[in-house]
Formats: structure tokens, C-alpha cells, sequence
């Protein structure tokens, strides 16, 4: 079982990387997306980020990734039910007090806001204070007939969500015709992708939309603890 405290130090397997920040005021459950897994870049750098602002991370591999650093072969994503009862178990390791986020890259996000919907009675989730979704994939690329907007319109607890304006996953101009719930905030990175990447010509960085993404969550964060 996880046990977070003030000390950092890490703790890693081929299915979770636990970090703990020095002084933590919550702790952020990190989940990967459909292409790569918990160790890729942009997931590691996005998490010694969150620890500079006292935010503990705990990521991990969802079953299908896990069997790929095992044997090298790549797999499609689990479906839904499968990745909701693998985010539910990583939730039930955790011991802590600090107060709980849960989120992820694309799919990790689409997983994440799902399970904000579920009814589950245990404890730890009681503690989930909100989700972030970092590039939401409201559908699949160049589907965009098959909205993935259900854990987004029934949401019924807070649920941030940064996206890149032209994410071909589902860009500005689409998402403002959407009725999402109220309790779900969109904020848009100017002229990122669904990496939140802008182009050279924007006149902004990656590195630039990273760091507002991280103020972003910081201030979510705040407000909802």
C-alpha cells in the first residue's frame, strides 16, 4: 500500500511511479493515453513539474501497457470497463490524508472523468476532490460524429479541462457548440495540438503552454481543496 508523507522519495515497478512532494497538499493520480505509457516524456515532465508546487503524483500503467514493457509488443487500449477497474484498484492502494485528484493524457482524462461518475463507496474515493483531463479526446481523430461527451454532460463534481485550440481530437471551435455540465471548465492553450503544442508561428513555446497548464491545475487545486 501507498503511503505518502513530507519526505520525497520515489517509488517505482513496471506499473506505478509514486513521487512524493516535500510539503504535499494533494496528491495528483496521473493516468497515460492510448499511445504511450507512464515513463513517456511529456507524463514525466508534467509530474516533476506538479512536485515543484507541492503536489504529490502517483502515475501508473493501465493492463495493456503493463503487458507491453513486459514483452515489447504493442496493443490497442483496454476497453472502458477494463480501464475503469484498473484505475480503481491503483485508487485502493493508496494510504493518505492529503486531499485526492485524479486525471490523465487523452484517454487517461476520458478514463478519469468517467470514473468521476461512478457510484463507489469506498473511502479513498470519497477523498476525490476533481479531475483533470489534459487534452480531452472528445472523438476519435478525424471522427469528429463520435462525441465522446457523456462523463463530460453528466458530470456532477469538478472536472478541469485543458485543451490545445486546434486538438484534432476536438479543437475550440467545436467544443464551444458543445453543452457540457456546469461543473466542467475548459480552458484552451493558443494554438496547441493534443499535445498542447503550438506551432512556431503562434509566437509561443511548448514549454510556455506546459508551464500555464501547470498553473492551471495548481489553481484548480486550491480552489477545490
Amino acid at each position: 500500500m501507498i503511503k505518502t508523507s513530507e519526505e520525497l522519495y520515489v517509488i517505482q515497478n513496471n506499473q506505478q511511479i509514486f513521487e512524493a512532494a516535500n510539503k504535499p497538499k494533494a496528491l495528483f493520480v496521473l493516468a497515460h493515453g492510448a499511445g504511450a505509457d507512464m515513463s513517456h516524456e511529456f507524463m514525466a515532465d508534467f509530474s516533476a513539474r506538479l512536485i515543484t508546487e507541492n503536489i504529490s503524483v502517483l502515475r501508473f500503467n493501465f493492463p495493456f501497457m503493463v503487458k507491453r514493457s513486459e514483452d515489447g509488443k504493442r496493443r490497442p487500449p483496454d476497453r472502458m470497463p477494463k480501464l475503469l477497474e484498473s484505475y480503481l484498484s491503483i485508487l485502493s492502494t493508496i494510504n493518505t490524508t492529503l486531499p485526492i485528484y485524479i486525471g490523465g493524457k487523452s484517454m487517461g482524462g476520458r478514463v478519469a472523468a468517467t470514473l468521476m461518475n461512478e457510484t463507489i463507496s469506498h473511502d479513498y474515493f470519497a477523498k476525490i476532490c476533481g479531475a483533470v483531463c489534459l487534452g480531452y479526446p472528445f472523438h476519435p481523430q478525424k471522427k469528429p460524429e463520435k462525441l465522446r461527451l457523456e462523463p463530460l454532460q453528466a458530470a456532477q463534481k469538478n472536472i478541469l479541462i485543458i485543451q490545445g485550440e486546434r486538438d484534432a481530437l476536438g479543437g475550440k471551435e467545436e467544443i464551444d457548440d458543445y453543452k457540457l455540465s456546469q461543473f466542467c471548465q475548459v480552458v484552451f492553450v493558443e494554438d496547441g495540438d493534443h499535445n498542447l503544442k503550438p506551432r512556431v508561428k503562434s509566437g509561443y513555446t511548448h514549454q510556455q503552454h506546459i508551464n500555464t497548464a501547470i498553473k492551471t491545475i495548481v489553481r484548480f487545486i486550491d480552489e477545490n481543496n
